[in-house]
């Protein structure tokens, strides 16, 4: 990067099924002058983010689809390096959405300011974030657990899922996550303070379950969708929640059957899917409480970073592949 010049990965086409790296394309473009409102961030870290698989594809969903050969879209963590706007100082440190680039223009409109002196600038990407904001939401507004319960957890070793599993355990739940191999499974139950934590590559899914869970499950985090769903939904107790984030499983193309659907009428289940960007109302008090508890060390989290803008595409299929341990980050500066 020059100061007159800057890279960005675009969208170069759309994946038939699985993504590849050739879907995306590195290039350079120039830094634009500023107009008045705007300044000019360089990013210090990107987010990768499954929700972005979505926006990849032409298919109907709650966002607009990503445009082909513009900036990829997402999460990023940066500094002001230039000034139009009064509202904003050189030297800020600043949470958007500029995408997979290294620096970005902003109106300053979708900007927040974040203060690094107890927490770190990647941690406003992850459990301080929108991976933070979609657990804690989740949670408080439709798992709505009562102290005592049993909650179950997906991806529980993920941005989201880990923050899930610590936050119940916080208001006096038993918290059981669902992980793939024994380092993410121990890591769930060590080090997040998980109760059980079942390894769903182990084989025996539907008796691990019925085992961690032996007084069923009221409340359910579903990250993934398929086969852990539908081991799930015998176990739920009567008028149990779930809070649908992500159907990770399907995010190639796979159509994501329901088996036991007989499960949501007989057990009298609410299921509630949600986007948590559009429940911004309630992300100051979200984030308020994330960041408390990130500050004093009661919400642990880790972090996956790629090294460099070119890693991106990369590190992103290797999400979709759960390689990541945690939220994965790309590290530009």
């Amino acid at each position: 990067m020059s100061m007159d010049n800057y890279q960005r990965v675009v969208l170069a086409s759309r994946p038939r099924g699985e993504v590849l790296t050739e879907n995306f394309r590195l290039e350079s473009v120039a830094v634009p002058a500023l107009a008045d409102g705007q300044v000019l961030v360089r990013n210090h870290y990107l987010s990768l983010d499954p929700y972005m698989r979505g926006r990849m594809s032409e298919a109907k969903s709650y966002a607009a689809s990503q445009a082909l050969d513009d900036t990829m879209i997402g999460g990023t963590a940066g500094e002001i390096v230039a000034s139009n706007n009064p509202r904003f100082a050189v030297g800020d440190k600043v949470v958007g959405m500029l995408g997979w680039a290294e620096m970005g223009v902003s109106d300053g409109s979708l900007l927040r300011k974040v203060d690094t002196t107890h927490i770190p600038l990647s941690a406003y990407l992850g459990v301080v974030g929108m991976p933070g904001m979609t657990a804690w939401y989740g949670l408080t507004q439709i798992m709505q657990p009562k102290e005592g319960e049993t909650i179950l957890v997906s991806a529980a070793s993920g941005a989201v899922g880990s923050a899930v599993g610590q936050l119940a355990k916080l208001r006096g739940c038993r918290a059981v996550g669902i992980a793939g191999g024994p380092e993410k499974c121990a890591y769930v139950v060590d080090e997040l303070g998980f109760d059980a934590c079942v390894d769903y590559k182990a084989g025996n899914l539907a008796a691990d379950l019925a085992a961690a869970a032996p007084n069923g499950i009221d409340a359910l985090f579903e990250n993934v969708g398929g086969a852990g769903f539908d081991a799930t939904l015998p176990l739920m107790n009567a008028f149990g929640r779930i809070a649908l984030c992500g159907l990770i499983a399907g995010y190639n193309g796979d159509e994501q059957a329901i088996r036991n659907m007989r499960y949501l009428l007989t057990s009298r289940i609410n299921l509630r899917g949600f986007i948590v960007s559009e429940h911004m109302d309630l992300w100051p008090q979200g984030l308020t409480e994330l960041g408390g508890l990130v500050a004093t060390g009661k919400l642990k989290y880790r972090e996956t970073v790629a090294e460099g803008l070119a890693a991106a595409p990369e590190a992103f299929i290797g999400l979709l592949k759960g390689r990541n341990f945690g939220k994965q980050l790309v590290k530009l500066v």
